[in-house]
């Protein structure tokens, strides 16, 4: 069973501990006073975290731009803009994600590589079909939803497994995850926030994992489990810096 195959990636050392580190960061961001102060507000916060989010993505993707550009609606370049609808869709699709994965998977990358690529939700020639498959069961495990966040991200960035910009496909599986396995119901968390703030690892770990080795695997999940500890600090600012809405 894969939730067998999943649960030795918990021995590996210190990502049994760096995962409940998370999810405690994480906990203690969702108690912010903020989010507990009416619905305006509250949506203020989310749509600055889908935001950020988006920007994290496409600047991981090479494509980097201002924050308060793209707040003003001044940057129209097509990976910020795929970064965006994938972020902002997120909610929407998690209900589906863990049922139909492919289907998602298809819907990730036509929001993600419209105006880049002509050919949209099909996986690459290359992107191995079968291994795409295996995240189903993988999505489905009993194990903690940050694990199953940081495989799926994993085998979409090491398959490349979509043509175009992967990496907003890959990472927009990847905060999916944590919605629907339900770390993050109300997808409040900029995890790709969390993953620029440590671009270098970032890109090293996710090379790691590509490898399959237990060093590559542990270094990858711990990276991704420090990414959202980073992502629950920047809910915690977003937070404080949204004003009471009169």
């Amino acid at each position: 069973m894969i939730r067998d195959a999943l649960a030795p990636l918990l021995a590996l050392a210190d990502v049994s501990e760096a995962i409940e580190e998370a999810r405690s960061a994480a906990d203690a961001a969702f108690a912010h006073r903020a989010l507990r102060r009416g619905t305006a507000r509250i949506e203020r916060i989310a749509a600055e975290v889908t935001l950020q989010n988006a920007v994290a993505s496409a600047a991981l993707e090479g494509s980097k731009w201002d924050p308060d550009g793209v707040r003003a609606g001044t940057v129209t370049d097509p990976v910020l803009q795929g970064a965006l609808r994938v972020s902002a869709e997120a909610l929407a699709l998690a209900p589906r994600w863990l049922k139909a994965p492919p289907q998602v998977m298809t819907r990730l990358h036509i929001l993600a590589a419209r105006g880049v690529v002509a050919d949209l939700g099909r996986p690459a020639p290359h992107g191995g079909t079968a291994r795409l498959l295996a995240l189903g069961p993988v999505l489905n495990s009993s194990a903690p939803a940050l694990l199953r966040c940081a495989v799926v991200h994993g085998e979409l960035l090491a398959l490349r497994a979509f043509e175009g910009p992967n990496g907003v496909v890959a990472r927009g599986a990847g905060r999916l995850t944590l919605i629907a396995a339900g770390l993050d119901p109300r997808g409040l968390l900029p995890v790709d926030v969390g993953h620029l703030d440590r671009e270098p690892e970032y890109l090293g770990a996710a090379g790691a994992f590509a490898t399959g080795t237990p060093d590559g695997l542990r270094s990858w999940i711990r990276h991704c489990a420090s990414a959202v500890t980073a992502a629950a600090g920047a809910l915690s600012r977003i937070c404080d810096e949204t004003p009471l809405v009169s």
